[in-house]
């Protein structure tokens, strides 16, 4: 069960990033598409909201994601509907005053280099475009359940020696004014930043599902730790982690899934 990304969960994916599909539509809003404006999907996955951003919009839409997997999934499903979907990162963008929005809905927490990015996203927007982003935030609290799950995973003798070699892949800051500094800084004027604790229900099942097709691509991909991981180590993670959203569940099986999640909208003078 060797894990390197998002390749290997993108034939589920669509079905399974409910909660990044529910925050896009907070960001469609914020964004406010016009019908004739060009827009940039930064991590677009498996293309569904940028086929969603079609609805909005005649204008170009170009869809990046670093996921090669991602991006065959996208042309697949979506490729009809003259919508551009190319393999790349937000630190490897190139356009030059090429679009007039940016959309980057949950893939911010995956950027190796905010500052660098973002610098991009203000190069290829025109004067007056619009960037919007949507991402987890809080490294500690950004999912208090998967946190507590993947305390786990620390804990235990069969997991923890190994899991005490992993490294955060993940971009989370604490606070909206420090995204709001961050997006300053790459010359952006940020017109509208918010930070808030989501909450939702679901079964525990589907908290395992949600975990797997996020945050579990991050802790079992092998380039994250500085040791090997084998199979019998993440199938001792997903194990530990599926029985701690077991344990979370209430009287009536249902468990409270909380997220922090910030908001940027942010306006190139």
């Amino acid at each position: 069960m060797q894990r390197n990304g998002f390749s290997d969960v993108a034939y589920r994916y669509e079905r399974d990033s409910v909660l990044q599909r529910s925050a896009a539509d907070v960001l469609l809003g914020l964004l406010a598409i016009g019908t004739e404006e060009d827009v940039l999907d930064v991590g677009c996955g498996t293309g569904q909201l940028t086929a969603k951003i079609r609805d909005f919009t005649k204008g170009r839409i170009v869809g990046i994601d670093p996921a090669a997997g991602m991006i065959h999934e996208a042309r697949s499903r979506y490729g009809g509907l003259n919508i551009e979907f190319q393999v790349g990162t937000a630190e490897g963008l190139a356009y030059d005053h090429s679009f007039d929005v940016v959309f980057s809905n949950s893939s911010f927490q995956w950027f190796t280099d905010g500052e660098l990015a973002l610098a991009n996203w203000h190069k290829a927007l025109r004067r007056g475009g619009r960037a919007g982003m949507q991402a987890p935030a809080k490294e500690r609290m950004y999912c208090p359940n998967f946190v507590s799950a993947v305390e786990a995973v620390r804990g235990h003798p069969d997991t923890g020696p190994i899991f005490a070699h992993f490294r955060s892949p993940w971009l989370l800051l604490e606070t909206a004014g420090e995204y709001e500094s961050l997006f300053q800084r790459a010359g952006f004027e940020v017109v509208f930043s918010k930070l808030d604790a989501v909450g939702t229900q679901h079964a525990p099942e589907e908290v395992f599902r949600l975990f797997e097709s996020g945050a579990g691509v991050g802790y079992l991909n092998p380039n994250h730790y500085d040791v090997s991981i084998d199979d019998g180590y993440v199938q001792g993670f997903l194990r530990l982690v599926r029985e701690a959203f077991e344990n979370q569940a209430d009287e009536d099986g249902m468990v409270d899934l909380s997220f922090h999640r910030v908001y940027v909208l942010a306006v190139k003078p």
